[in-house]
């Protein structure tokens, strides 16, 4: 089913992606960690390809209108975006001027091959005196999408504990090879009448990092969950 954005133009389409391509699960999927871009030139036109990770609708949308700002005297500026992963994925596309199926429809094939989700790709093209045609196009617009996939840094996108652990100097050193060993983060350490460590976990992960500390303290020292985020972007180490 498609729909049409009213403030934009955009085209939508929801639909499942191949499972083959899922390079984590559904629950833990790939997103990009940051901005990136990416340039290429076919026949004298310049093809830029930036990509950055946006989690809504809106914030896609807001990414697409920044770089046409940023790429205003461009002679077009094609975006994508795939919103979610999965079963339930948002894909958009639009062609911004070019020859019908030439621009977003093959940048959105290449997206949906890269098993990204969460992902906005906008591929800006500076005309260079020569025409294409169609099969150029289709391949310039794939061959810019893939460029910036190329240099682009991945993570994850997972549900996460941040907890505190107060413990005694003598179990200090124990615990933060214990965080490193569940692929923990430490993001804080207070050194007080006791150490006060504040670190973060994958959800699935925190379960065994709790019985492994009971187990090197005796029971004396648990840790205690502060924060639950469900849209933590982390390393993919973090879930190996």
């Amino acid at each position: 089913m498609f729909n049409v954005c009213p403030d934009c133009g955009i085209y939508s389409e929801e639909k499942s992606i191949d499972p083959q391509v899922q390079m984590t699960t559904d629950k833990h999927y790939l997103i990009p960690a940051r901005e990136a871009r990416a340039e290429i030139k076919v026949v004298n036109s310049r093809f830029i390809a930036t990509a950055a990770p946006v989690f809504t609708v809106d914030e896609a949308k807001a990414f697409i209108t920044r770089i046409r700002r940023e790429f205003a005297d461009a002679t077009h500026n094609v975006p994508t975006y795939l919103v979610g992963h999965g079963a339930s994925v948002i894909a958009h596309s639009r062609d911004d001027g070019e020859p019908a199926g030439t621009a977003g429809r093959p940048a959105l094939a290449v997206l949906r091959g890269s098993g990204l989700g969460d992902v906005a790709v906008v591929v800006t093209r500076y005309f260079g005196g020569t025409k294409l045609g169609t099969g150029g196009l289709v391949r310039a617009y794939g061959d810019a999408v893939r460029a910036v996939l190329s240099v682009l840094p991945r993570a994850v996108k997972a549900p996460t504990h941040t907890v505190v652990v107060v413990t005694p100097y003598n179990l200090f050193e124990r615990i933060r090879l214990l965080v490193a060993a569940h692929h923990g983060a430490i993001q804080n350490e207070d050194f007080g009448a006791e150490v006060t460590v504040t670190a973060q976990f994958t959800v699935e992960r925190f379960s065994a990092f709790q019985a492994a500390l009971r187990e090197i303290s005796g029971g004396t020292v648990e840790a205690q969950v502060i924060e639950t985020n469900e849209t933590t972007i982390m390393p993919i180490d973090a879930l190996r």
